[in-house]
């Protein structure tokens, strides 16, 4: 059979015209993004009181993935006690959380230094379990000092404890609050978005310094998908879920006051989530919540309500 030299070339064209397509005549679906993150019980954070044991269980049995570390309760377990605790996480494929940083950098000198002599050991404790991510929050206002001094205190500060937890092999992530209710709550403005969190994270300069990521702050400081696709996977430590009330102006919100994740739809949960899948986020989400009613509950029933939640937002 003989084919014309303008029959070959159309046929070929039309071929290469589907290559470029992606088939999009076909309707076939794109890969759906996947999951690298992991579904963290933080006791505290829904207002449980629980040992790190039970706080183990209760995440076993409510089917999260990982539980918050308890470097005080790690600094008890001899060597043998130690190995057998990580050899039970990995048996029930289990990972840590992130630890909070026992530092309190925001009062005056004498709290940080005491606070900053401790941590060394906190650090060390945490090493023992393999726990490499500590966090904190950087508060959005301050009454006394000016913006400029308040960032170059933060940074000296912060650079201190980043610089023991890098000894340690461990890394620090900075949360920055966004409501507007609280960054215009005193006399003077502080960080409340993540591009002032990365100039502050680039001034503390020890390289082990990323982002504490919160669905609430990110909403709240009307910030964007675009916003995280900035981010790489290495750059966030950890990550906190949340919605917010209805029915409540963006600039009234308050912070004390939220939701469980995909609770209410106020904040665009899954364009949230599905930024993180984008850049290959692989560490730990956790709720936030700060909800009177959930913290009201038996800690069974509050841990079961997290978990559905937490479920729910995951599926979006």
């Amino acid at each position: 059979m003989k084919i014309s030299r303008r029959c070959f070339f159309s046929t070929a064209a039309a071929t290469a015209g589907l290559g470029t397509m992606g088939l999009a005549g076909f309707n076939v679906a794109a890969a759906p993004l996947v999951r690298k993150f992991y579904m963290d019980l933080s006791c505290g954070r829904i207002g449980v009181k629980a040992t790190f044991l039970e706080a183990m269980d209760l995440a076993v049995r409510h089917g999260f993935e990982a539980v918050d570390p308890d470097a005080k309760y790690f600094s008890q377990l001899s060597d043998v006690q130690m190995t057998d605790l990580l050899a039970q996480m990995k048996f029930k494929n289990f990972r840590f959380g992130p630890a909070s940083l026992p530092v309190d950098f925001r009062k005056d000198d004498a709290t940080f230094q005491e606070g900053l002599k401790a941590l060394p050991e906190t650090s060390r404790a945490l090493q023992r379990a393999g726990v490499w991510r500590v966090s904190t929050y950087v508060l959005s206002f301050d009454r006394n000092l000016s913006y400029l001094q308040n960032f170059r205190s933060h940074a000296y500060r912060l650079r201190a404890c980043a610089q023991i937890l890098k000894d340690h092999g461990q890394k620090l992530g900075l949360e920055y609050l966004g409501p507007m209710t609280l960054w215009r709550r005193e006399r003077h403005a502080f960080i409340h978005s993540l591009g002032e969190t990365r100039e502050l994270i680039a001034a503390i300069g020890t390289g082990n310094v990323g982002i504490q990521l919160d669905s609430w702050h990110w909403f709240t400081a009307e910030e964007t998908e675009a916003d995280l696709l900035t981010l790489r996977n290495e750059e966030i430590i950890t990550v906190d879920l949340n919605d917010a009330p209805q029915g409540i102006a963006l600039d009234k919100q308050i912070d004390s006051s939220r939701e469980l994740p995909a609770a209410t739809g106020v904040i665009p949960t899954k364009r949230f989530l599905d930024a993180l899948r984008t850049i290959g986020y692989d560490g730990p989400v956790h709720a936030e919540p700060f909800n009177a009613a959930l913290r009201a509950l038996p800690r069974e029933e509050a841990c079961a309500a997290t978990a559905a939640a937490m479920k729910k937002a995951f599926a979006l």
